[in-house]
């Protein structure tokens, strides 16, 4: 009997490769249709982006976190903003570092974004086409059906810009140019627009971005970044009820390869049990997410810290942030030496420094080194030693993964960076002012 090939069974044969190369894909896009959104680091073997070739993947941490202090000064040296006088910076700052991203669409039809992820940060932005400095990947406003820019008398723009609006006609122009800096290094300029915003299955419409048309040096993030802080530029305060000003995120390992990280909006499908801390709000720096860290424990340990080097001052700007782009924690001076000599002392043996970290040890020292425990109002964080220590390339060297803030007169932030946060679930409750801490594995 002859067998004859119908267009069904050809059908059925591509349905069936195709599926199988996607599960066997360990980078492929996994949606289920629910409000989790990828997360990724940088430099993983899943980015979108070209990662830089070193030798491993500790060099490549170390790399990341030679930025950590010049952001961590930029911290220390935001204010709340004024619409009616130049502050200053102009605007709402950027913040540097960028090790996560999160997937996202703009415009109609969408147009896939891989964006920075940062908690400390409102205002959103991207670079658009024709755009001078920026890479091959931009927002294409033209394709977009929806893309609008918006006039310099909008009070957003005086959000963006940190100034109020110049005399109509003064620049030769009435849109909402404004320019800001970046990383210490870089900077760009860019007009405020607006467009449609789509994570996960949600489209948030007339959403207020600073759409970039030129970049000054490399440290910029190559598709933008999108801003979860606490200002009215934030995505939360942009989504309205949406969210009801509540999202977490957890963040998988530098070394994780899959897109197995997820930032979540709104209460639905959060942890039902999860421990809390209040969260603060200090008029100074209003985008930033404090927290009362009130002392710190190495092993059993409690550190001899004053008192007044982890209060919370509203006055200052001085307490402690939870950061989700700063790479690893980082306490004021005395704070971190104090924490580190305790380390030293448990631990004991020879020491060495590598990079920005200045307590490495032989690996073989590792058993006996010490959890760490992280004190705030009503809640206790246990490190993991994955959370704390970073290990050489060869394995054979172990370092304490934190660090000393610069040390100058606006020194007064101590900063919980990402690499303490990994395969944790950090919930924000903007509506409760509560931060929540579970243990999560997201690698």
């Amino acid at each position: 009997m002859d067998l004859k090939i119908t267009p069904f069974f050809f059908f059925f044969f591509f349905t069936l490769l195709i599926s199988i190369t996607k599960a066997l894909d360990p980078c492929a896009s996994q949606s289920d249709g629910s409000q989790d959104l990828s997360i990724i680091p940088t430099y993983s073997k899943c980015s979108p982006f070209s990662p830089p070739k070193t030798d491993s993947w500790v060099t490549t941490v170390l790399n990341m976190a030679s930025k950590d202090p010049a952001r961590v000064n930029y911290l220390s040296t935001l204010v709340a903003q004024k619409t009616t006088s130049a502050p200053i910076a102009s605007g709402q700052q950027v913040l540097n570092i960028a090790n996560y991203v999160v997937r996202l669409k703009l415009g109609t039809p969408g147009q896939l974004m891989f964006m920075v992820l940062d908690t400390s940060n409102d205002i959103a932005w991207a670079p658009c086409s024709r755009c001078i400095g920026c890479p091959s990947t931009t927002f294409l406003t033209n394709s977009s059906t929806t893309y609008m820019s918006l006039d310099c008398s909008v009070p957003e723009c005086a959000q963006a810009r940190g100034l109020s609006c110049p005399a109509i006609g003064s620049t030769g122009t009435n849109g909402c140019f404004f320019n800001q800096s970046y990383g210490g290094d870089s900077s760009f300029s860019a007009i405020l627009v607006q467009d449609a915003l789509r994570l996960g299955n949600d489209v948030i419409p007339k959403y207020s971005f600073g759409c970039i048309n030129s970049i000054s040096g490399g440290s910029v993030p190559s598709q933008g970044l999108l801003g979860l802080g606490r200002g009215s530029m934030s995505l939360l305060s942009q989504s309205g009820s949406l969210y009801s000003g509540v999202f977490s995120y957890c963040l998988p390992s530098f070394k994780s390869y899959y897109f197995s990280g997820s930032l979540k909006l709104g209460p639905a499908g959060q942890p039902k049990s999860i421990r809390t801390t209040p969260l603060l709000r200090n008029p100074r720096r209003p985008s930033l997410y404090y927290v009362n860290l009130t002392g710190i424990t190495v092993g059993r340990v409690p550190v001899p810290i004053a008192p007044e080097l982890l209060a919370f001052n509203p006055n200052t700007g001085a307490g402690t942030i939870i950061d989700s782009g700063t790479v690893i924690t980082r306490f004021v001076q005395p704070v971190y030496t104090a924490l580190r000599d305790e380390f030293r002392k448990q631990v004991k043996g020879t020491f060495s420094s590598l990079g920005a970290f200045d307590t490495c040890f032989a690996a073989t020292n590792e058993a006996v080194a010490p959890t760490i425990t992280l004190q705030f109002t009503g809640l206790k964080l246990t490190l993991p030693l994955e959370n704390s220590l970073i290990h050489s390339s060869s394995g054979s060297v172990a370092c304490l993964a934190m660090a000393a803030a610069p040390n100058n007169v606006n020194s007064v932030l101590n900063v919980i960076a990402n690499l303490q946060q990994q395969n944790l679930r950090i919930l924000f409750d903007v509506a409760n002012s509560v931060v929540g801490i579970a243990r999560e594995n997201c690698n």
